[in-house]
C-alpha cells in the first residue's frame, strides 16, 4: 500500500553529538537504550473506520520524534506501519452506514494519509495493510499449527498458551484484571472449550454475511495479533545487532499494551525463540472532557476538521507534542491557543536580525530528547531562549536554530 509523500528535512546541525536515545519500555518499567547503528521500528496503524483523531495523531507523533531523532543521530530506521483493514469495527461500521466495508476502509485511508503528510509525520518504509497481506499471515497461521502449538473449535485455530512456554508467567497484569482487559478489548474468555480463557484466536472461521479468505486449515479471516506478527516480520529488512531479537522498537498507543502487544510478542515468540522486541513504547491517551477519547465513547476530535476550521497544521502539531508522549492527557482547544501563542512568539524571536545563543541551547533540545523524549523541558528551554533574546541577547544563529526546530521537533519555520 503506498503511503504519504516523503518530508523534506534538513540536516543535522554541525558539532551536535547527539546522546544515545533512552526509553521507558512498558513491560520492564526501565529505560532502554537504543543504540544499535540499524534501527527496525513497527507501529500499529489505524482501523480505517474513521477519520483521525488526536487521540492516533498523538501516537504518530511521539513515533516521528523517535523517528526524527534516530535519524539526525546518524541511525539507519526501517520503519513498519500496518493499517487493520478488515476488522470487526471496520465491519460494523459499513453495516450501520449501509456502506461497502472496503469503500470506508479506502476512503478512511486516504484521510488518514492526508492529515498525516499535513502534519509532517514522515511515512514508513513499509506501509502495509491486513488484506494486502493475507498470503504472509496464513503462512504463520500456518507455521502455528505445524509447531503443533493450536487447538480448533468449530473452525476456530486458538494459540495455546499452556505450550508456549513463561507466556502465562510474564503477564503484565495480575490474571483477573487481564481476563478483564482481554474481555473487554476484543478477546474471549468466556467460551467454552477454551484451553485457557486468554488464548489468542489465530483464525476465525467463515461466518455468514463476512469477508474471508481461502486457507488450507479452512475459509475465514486472521485474528487480531497475529496480523502484525506476519506483517512485522514479513516487511522486516534491517534487524537489531547480533539478533537479539526480531525488531528493535513495538510501539502504539498504551491501550495496545496488552492483550494487542503482549500477544503479538507471544506469538512471534513461540515461532523464532527470540524476544520480538528490544523495547515496547507506548503513547499515552489522550481525553476530552474527563473521558478517554475513543470512537465508542464518540467524543472524538478530529485532525481533518481543524484542519477545515483553518487551525494550521503546525499549531496541531505543537499542541500535541508538548505535554511528554507518555502521560494520560486531556485535551482542550486552550492547547492549541497555547501553540499558536509559542509559534508567533518563536517566529517574532526567529525574524530578528540578533538572537541569544543557540549553540548550547541545540545541545540541550537533543539532551533532553535522548532522555525519554522530554519535550516539555524542551519547550521550556524554547520559552527560556525567547525571553533571553527579547532581552537583548546576542551571539545565536537564528537558521541554525530553525534548521534543529524542523529536524527534532518537526516544527518548519
Amino acid at each position: 500500500m503506498r503511503s504519504w509523500p516523503e518530508v523534506s528535512i534538513p540536516p543535522s546541525v554541525d558539532g551536535v553529538l547527539n546522546p544515545p536515545l533512552k526509553l521507558l519500555d512498558s513491560y520492564k518499567k526501565s529505560h532502554v537504550t537504543i543504540d544499535d547503528h540499524e534501527i527496525s521500528i513497527y507501529v500499529c496503524g489505524i482501523t480505517p473506520y474513521d477519520a483521525t483523531h488526536l487521540g492516533h495523531a498523538a501516537t504518530y507523533l511521539a513515533f516521528d520524534l523517535i523517528n526524527r531523532y534516530l535519524r539526525a543521530s546518524g541511525r539507519s530506521v526501517w520503519f513498519i506501519e500496518n493499517i487493520t483493514d478488515i476488522d470487526d469495527p471496520l465491519l460494523e461500521r459499513a453495516q450501520r452506514d449501509n456502506q461497502d466495508w472496503k469503500a470506508l476502509a479506502h476512503s478512511q485511508i486516504d484521510l488518514f494519509t492526508e492529515d498525516m503528510s499535513a502534519l509532517r509525520v514522515r511515512p514508513p518504509q513499509r506501509y502495509k495493510g491486513v488484506v494486502e497481506s493475507m498470503e504472509e499471515i496464513i503462512e504463520i497461521v500456518s507455521e502455528h499449527i505445524e509447531s503443533g502449538l493450536t487447538y480448533n473449535i468449530d473452525g476456530d485455530i486458538y494459540l495455546d498458551l499452556k505450550k508456549v512456554p513463561r507466556s502465562l508467567e510474564k503477564l503484565p497484569y495480575p490474571i483477573d484484571e487481564a481476563l478483564a482487559i482481554f474481555r473487554e478489548r476484543g478477546g474471549d474468555p468466556d467460551r467454552t472449550g477454551k484451553s485457557h480463557p486468554l488464548d489468542p484466536l489465530l483464525w476465525r472461521a467463515h461466518r455468514d454475511n463476512e469477508p474471508s479468505w481461502s486457507a488450507p486449515f479452512g475459509k475465514g479471516r486472521p485474528g487480531w495479533h497475529v496480523e502484525c506478527v506476519a506483517i512485522a516480520m514479513r516487511n522486516i529488512d534491517q534487524k537489531p545487532s547480533a539478533q537479539t531479537s526480531t525488531i528493535t522498537m513495538q510501539g502504539g498507543g498504551s491501550d495496545l499494551i496488552f492483550p494487542h502487544h503482549y500477544m503479538t510478542a507471544v506469538q512471534a515468540e513461540s515461532l523464532t525463540h527470540l524476544p520480538f522486541a528490544k523495547a515496547y513504547i507506548h503513547a499515552g491517551m489522550i481525553g476530552l472532557d474527563g473521558e478517554k477519547m475513543s470512537k465508542s465513547r464518540g467524543n472524538l476530535v478530529f485532525v481533518s476538521k481543524l484542519l477545515q476550521q483553518g487551525v494550521s497544521p503546525m499549531v496541531i502539531r505543537c499542541a500535541l507534542i508538548m505535554s511528554h508522549y507518555q502521560s494520560d492527557r486531556m485535551w482542550n482547544s486552550e492547547l492549541l491557543n497555547t501553540a499558536q501563542t509559542f509559534i508567533a512568539k518563536v517566529e517574532q524571536c526567529l525574524a530578528r536580525t540578533e538572537v541569544a545563543p543557540t549553540s548550547d541551547l541545540i545541545k540541550q533540545i537533543a539532551e533532553s530528547l535522548s532522555d525519554n523524549l522530554d519535550t516539555p523541558k524542551v519547550f521550556a528551554l524554547l520559552n527560556k531562549w525567547c525571553a533571553q533574546t527579547e532581552a537583548g541577547e546576542v551571539g545565536g544563529s537564528a537558521g541554525e536554530l530553525s534548521r534543529a526546530l524542523d529536524t527534532y521537533l518537526g516544527l518548519a519555520f
